[in-house]
This record gives structure tokens, C-alpha cells and sequence, in this order.
């Protein structure tokens, strides 16, 4: 007997948030409430979302970065229906993947100077494994991570993201790990110097805040680690696949790290799918022998499904010039938002490169105004920047988020594939939304609620 999937949905739809309330995590639908994102979406193309009255939202979250090529896109929906249909042998697991040495040989073509890959399930487990890699092929323990890092939440990967409000309460993590100051090449070399490092891990351009390095920052950094027998690792999770415009976001300073991690867009958005790309001597130290074959692996980690995906996601990347539409694009989108928003008081900056790009938000000088921001960012830090998200939905369709906690930064991750007209859009939109704060307009009131729950969220519980 199947299952009527599209009926069992429309049957039980009205049950969306309460099923999820009450059987996985309240607090998120506490969260969306709040800020009015309870929107049920009803499906996605390309670089929309529609709800459930055809409304269409241009979705500058994607996933978080997943929807690189869009939602939906035909052809990695096609190449997954020949999977099913194909009935192949996968997972068979004392075997070889013919289509994970296919992909391999594809991702490591943009990669030349990496010549081994391992594909695992997701951004932190490659992580994961390239912090392994590293302790084992050269024999130390040490691993230095920049400050406003982000890596992922498993227990490796969380103890090299620097943000506490991930950490608290989950100590003790990974031990011999430390924290060095992003962009500070004299704090990482004392850093290198004082200690036998394994591994250096950062992001080329950091998720939480989109902190762009200083332009010798990246090579000058991999220069310091060959010096002193440590790896550089860089994490493209988010940065990587064309979204600043290059293949690898390191591209644009010339590095070529000796480990890059890449998940999120590798299987178009919709098989889980992370991958470890790393220096043939590496690889070899770490299974060197016969009978180290299997000492690191995931049961999952080379299925079909997901590695037809990686194919099709790479063919669609490459057919539809997706990398150099990134920089055109996000060049297009941060000089329009730079004329658009700068001349407001309430705009710091407009940064990026390609179309990862943040709006970074300024203390105003009008006193009437600073008193209101003020009030607002005592609340909870950060909290001017969800003021702004909110109407941006309601009134304009538009999803985005804050680049991270406590960061006065609005972070845009479109798809690769965004026309002008969806750039014209977000200039208009944002321009609105930003006009109207400043004017001192209606957000304000909506402002007022969003503090009342900032406090009552932080007073302490009742015994």
C-alpha cells in the first residue's frame, strides 16, 4: 500500500506549528511567532518561495546557503528520479561508489592541487573529519581558530566555533583547542610559534557577520602554517561552491589551502551531502594501511542519491555559468544597495563579495533616533537588526536574517540564479524598510513589542 503523501500534507497542514510545538522544538515556533515569520510556504522555484495563497517571496536565506541553484531545480530532480529508478546497488559498502569516484574527479578538478576527497554527510561532520586528518597526519594535537568562527555544532566542530552562545552548557569540548583574533597575522604567528599545531581552521570569509580578512591576510596566514608544519584548513561550507564568485572563496586571495571543506549547496538542497577535499600526502597518513581502511567512514556517506546530486549540482553550475553570474550579480546588488542605503544614518556599510553580502547597521547621530536605537539595542543586542527583517517579509516579501547573535549585520545568501529585476527589488525594498526607521515610522511601535519580549525572555524563571 503507499502512501498518499500529497494528501496526508493538505489533510494535516493546519497542524504545522503544533505538531512541531509540541513534538520537536517549541521554542523555534515561540521564536517565528514573535517576529511574525509563521509563514506557511507552500512550495519553491528557483529563488522563490510561494505560500499558500500564491503569494512569492525572494528568499535571501536559501536554506542558509543551500539553494545555490535555487529550489527545484529540473535537472538535479532528474538525475535523482534516475537513481529510483535506476534501482542501483548502492551501499553496498564492501564496494566501491562508481558515482562518488565520478564526483570526486569533478570536485577535484576545481580543485587541482587536492587530489583526495572524502564525502560524508553535512558541513559539521566534514569538519569533523578534516580536524581528524589533521591530528593524525602530522602527529599533533593543537588546532587554532579565529574569533566570530562558525563550524558547526557537533562536538569537534563546536569546540572550534568561537560564538558562547553555542558553547554554554556543553563543556567539556575538544581539548587543545584555542582561539586566535581574525585578520591578526602577529597573533596567529605567536600562536604557531608557541605551540606544536596541528591545524589552522578559518572561514575565507566568516559566516557570522560576513567579516571579509584583510587582502594579505589568507596567503600570508598559509605561509606562516607551511613555516611551522601546520595544515590550513579552510571551511567553505558556506562560502564556497561560486557563491562569492569564485569556485572557492580563498580563490580570490590566491591560497590554496592543504584541506577545504565544502557542504550546503554540493547536492543542490536536497540530499544531505558534505565533502573533505584534501593533499594526497594527508590522505595516505591517514590510511595507510590495509587494515586502517575503515578508520574513518560514514554509513551514509556515499550514497547514490546524494552523489547523483553533487553531479547534476556541478553540470548545472557549470552550464548555467552560475559562478560568474555570483560576481556580477552581487557586484550589481552591493553597488545598488551601497547608493541606496549609505546616505541613511542607520547604514554602517554594505560588504560582500559575490552574493554572500551583509548590511552592516550604525548607531544614528539624531538624538531622537540614537534614543530609540539605544532603548531597542539595551533590550537585546541585535534586536534593531530583526526590527527591520520583519516588515521586510511582511510588507515586501523578502526573507533574510541577522548574520548572528548580538550582531547589528543583515546577511544576504540569495540563489546563485537571481535576475535584476529580484536585485531591483531588494534596493526598493530595503530602502523602504530603512527609510521608514529612520523617519521614525511605524516600526518603531512594532519595536516597542519586540523589547517587551526581550525583557520577559531574560528575566529570570520563577521557583
Amino acid at each position: 500500500m503507499s502512501i498518499d503523501l500529497e494528501g496526508l500534507l493538505r489533510s494535516r497542514d493546519a497542524e504545522r506549528f503544533s505538531l512541531f510545538e509540541r513534538h520537536l522544538n517549541a521554542q523555534l515556533v515561540r521564536v517565528l511567532r514573535t517576529i511574525g515569520f509563521d509563514v506557511s510556504y507552500a512550495h519553491g522555484e528557483g529563488p522563490y518561495l510561494f505560500d499558500k495563497q500564491g503569494r512569492r517571496y525572494l528568499d535571501h536565506l536559501s536554506g542558509f546557503g543551500v539553494f545555490a541553484l535555487g529550489r527545484n531545480h529540473p535537472t538535479v530532480i532528474d538525475a535523482l528520479k534516475q537513481v529510483l529508478d535506476g534501482q542501483m546497488a548502492g551501499m553496498v559498502q564492501l564496494d566501491v561508489s562508481l558515482l562518488a569516484g565520478l564526483l570526486a574527479e569533478r570536485l577535484n578538478g576545481h580543485m587541482p592541487w587536492l587530489e583526495k576527497m572524502y564525502f560524508c554527510n553535512s558541513g559539521a561532520e566534514a569538519v569533523e573529519a578534516a580536524l581528524k586528518f589533521a591530528r593524525y597526519a602530522t602527529g599533533r594535537q593543537r588546532i587554532l581558530y579565529c574569533s566570530h568562527g562558525y563550524h558547526g555544532l557537533t562536538y569537534g566542530a563546536l569546540s572550534v566555533t568561537a560564538d558562547p552562545l553555542y558553547r554554554e552548557g556543553f563543556s567539556p569540548l575538544l581539548g587543545e583547542c584555542a582561539e586566535v583574533p581574525f585578520n591578526d597575522l602577529p597573533a596567529l604567528e605567536r600562536a604557531l610559534t608557541q605551540d606544536r599545531v596541528a591545524a589552522f581552521i578559518v572561514e575565507p570569509i566568516q559566516g557570522k557577520g560576513v567579516n571579509l580578512p584583510d587582502d594579505n591576510y589568507l596567503a600570508e596566514a598559509a605561509k606562516l602554517c607551511r613555516k611551522h608544519g601546520t595544515l590550513f584548513i579552510a571551511d567553505e561550507i558556506q562560502s564556497g561552491m561560486g557563491r562569492t564568485g569564485r569556485f572557492l572563496a580563498c580563490e580570490h586571495w590566491g591560497v590554496e589551502p592543504d584541506i577545504v571543506t565544502l557542504a550546503k549547496s554540493l547536492s543542490g538542497g536536497f540530499v544531505p551531502l558534505g565533502a573533505v577535499a584534501c593533499r594526497r600526502p594527508i590522505f595516505d597518513k591517514v590510511f595507510d594501511r590495509m587494515d586502517r581502511a575503515v578508520v574513518h567512514g560514514s554509513t551514509f556517506s556515499k550514497n547514490d542519491m546524494a552523489m547523483a546530486a553533487g553531479l547534476a549540482t556541478l553540470s548545472v553550475m557549470e552550464d548555467e555559468g552560475l559562478i560568474a553570474r555570483a560576481e556580477t550579480m552581487g557586484t550589481e546588488l552591493q553597488a545598488l544597495l551601497r547608493d541606496r542605503l549609505l546616505p541613511m544614518e542607520l547604514i554602517k556599510e554594505v560588504r560582500g563579495k559575490g552574493l554572500m553580502i551583509a548590511i552592516e547597521l550604525n548607531s544614528p547621530r539624531a538624538l531622537r533616533l540614537k534614543a530609540a536605537y539605544t532603548m531597542i539595542e539595551q533590550a537585546r543586542k541585535g534586536l534593531f537588526c530583526q526590527l527591520l527583517l520583519i516588515p521586510l517579509l511582511k510588507e515586501h516579501r523578502i526573507l533574510a536574517q541577522v548574520a548572528g547573535s548580538e550582531l547589528p549585520v543583515i546577511k544576504l545568501l540569495p540563489s546563485l540564479t537571481i535576475g535584476r529585476d529580484d536585485i531591483l527589488w531588494t534596493a526598493d525594498a530595503f530602502e523602504s524598510v530603512v527609510g521608514d526607521a529612520q523617519s521614525l515610522g511605524g516600526v518603531w511601535d512594532l519595536g516597542r513589542t519586540l523589547v517587551g519580549h526581550a525583557v520577559q525572555a531574560s528575566a529570570p524563571a520563577r521557583p
